[in-house]
């Protein structure tokens, strides 16, 4: 991280921030010593925030169309769930517990 005098950072402020966003931070010493950090503002954006599709897709078909990927994908789950539970049986041997008797303790 480069560390910037503060003169030069007033005179380059434009070419500092370019250099912020480009490598995450930039310093800036002051005459007394202290130093402080420059950097760019990470904006949290929804990872549902997506640009939209054009389809001449109606929106009942569009529906259907979610509805049919669902299934398919909560089918496949199931399915990969089923597997694993079988790969599970057979890896490990059925082991059975002895009963073991209640005894009444002898007065």
């Amino acid at each position: 991280m480069k560390t910037y005098t503060y003169s030069e950072a007033r005179q380059r402020l434009a070419t500092l921030l370019d250099q912020a966003r480009r490598e995450g931070r930039v310093q800036i010493r002051r005459q007394d010593g202290s130093t402080f950090v420059l950097q760019p503002v990470v904006s949290a954006r929804s990872p549902l925030d997506v640009p939209g599709v054009r389809s001449r897709l109606r929106r009942g078909e569009l529906v259907a169309l979610v509805r049919e990927e669902r299934e398919r994908s909560g089918e496949r789950i199931l399915k990969a769930l089923s597997n694993k539970r079988l790969q599970l049986s057979r890896a490990r041997p059925a082991v059975k517990k002895a009963r073991r008797r209640r005894t009444r303790p002898r007065s």
